[in-house]
């Protein structure tokens, strides 16, 4: 009798802690409801007709959210537990994995599923915006401006003379192509799902979308640019970045830069939308993203925010290197992202001094 009372009470609080959280949570949800439905009125309002992207990212957030990320974090909380404890680990286990750890993560979860709504309403919007402007027409302006902020040279040979290298382009592809997204979706995931996260959440979460909605579609849009992978298809000039071109075709493993490319010039020119489809330049995502992780940490340590605004830099100079980004993409994201970051701290401090 005593065991099931406690079952009866571990349950109802578990539900307890879940049912608050996700009321919690509900003011994220209105946003991505709200993103979603202006998404597709513009996507109708432009005549874009290949309808929405939301469904090509169903099976891979089941395999990242429902599976493999809380593996990890269930995984690291036994592996934490069995490592500090030699004796009464069944005591241990019960203190962490406590009815408001599960809560979290089953509301984080949730939340991760709504997320993936928001990233299809993304990729719908990037891969109409080229039809509101029949083209991209800003690639050649902003190639130059580039060339004028680094004294008359593109930027990508400053890096070529001394990255021109098989290995030097293997490690950036690899770091780019996937080190670059395990880090930055699972410290998503771990504010998400984690109560030790809590303090920052509502935050994260906001500057998170902040990023996607306003660097990744609103500026995008209205300064549309494919990029110098695509320089010469955008603008009839072949010879500008053809060396760099050629270097990066010499690349053709699964994550490479040149793999990637060819896949989203083929959704563009067949019409269709995929996985990660849309081509846009400016500013960078990639930058902007790994900017605002950079920018929390810093409010932790001052030594992890050395090493994060030194990767910051690194993922600026490889998205120039790879031919994804002139580098103004990327100045334009940092300061458009840490206008955003301080402008939010301080307006909620303004009215939480707790936050």
């Amino acid at each position: 009798m005593t065991v099931q009372i406690l079952r009866l009470g571990i349950e109802s609080a578990l539900l307890s802690s879940l049912r608050a959280r996700l009321q919690r949570d509900a003011w994220l949800y209105y946003v991505v409801l709200g993103y979603t439905l202006a998404g597709m009125l513009f996507v109708l309002a432009i005549g874009d007709l290949r309808g929405s992207s939301h469904a090509v990212y169903i099976l891979p957030a089941i395999k990242a959210y429902l599976i493999l990320m809380p593996l990890v974090a269930l995984g690291y909380d036994a592996f934490c537990v069995v490592h500090r404890f030699d004796q009464r680990r069944r005591l241990a286990f019960s203190r962490v994995f406590t009815p408001e750890r599960l809560a979290s993560l089953a509301a984080g979860i949730v939340l991760m599923a709504g997320l993936t709504v928001f990233q299809g309403t993304f990729t719908t919007i990037k891969t109409a915006l080229p039809q509101l402007w029949g083209g991209f027409p800003y690639d050649r302006v902003q190639a130059d401006i580039d060339a004028w902020l680094h004294f008359g040279v593109d930027p990508w040979r400053l890096l070529f003379a001394v990255g021109d290298h098989p290995a030097v382009l293997k490690l950036v592809e690899f770091n780019y192509n996937v080190a670059w997204f395990t880090l930055c979706f699972g410290a998503l995931f771990f504010v998400a799902t984690s109560p030790r996260a809590d303090a920052l959440r509502m935050r994260y979460m906001f500057m998170f979308m902040f990023v996607w909605v306003v660097c990744g579609n609103i500026l995008a849009g209205l300064f549309l640019s494919a990029g110098p992978a695509y320089y010469g298809q955008v603008t009839g000039d072949h010879a500008r970045f053809a060396e760099q071109l050629a270097f990066l075709a010499d690349s053709q493993w699964g994550s490479s830069a040149s793999t990637y490319q060819s896949y989203l010039w083929r959704l563009y020119e067949s019409g269709a939308s995929g996985l990660g489809s849309g081509i846009s330049a400016f500013p960078s995502v990639h930058v902007a993203l790994i900017t605002m992780n950079a920018l929390f940490l810093a409010e932790r340590s001052r030594w992890m925010a050395g090493v994060a605004f030194v990767y910051v830099a690194f993922v600026l100079a490889s998205s120039v290197y790879l031919g994804w980004h002139y580098a103004i993409d990327g100045y334009v994201s940092i300061a458009v992202v840490m206008a955003g970051h301080f402008g939010l701290r301080r307006l909620l401090r303004g009215s939480n001094p707790g936050i």
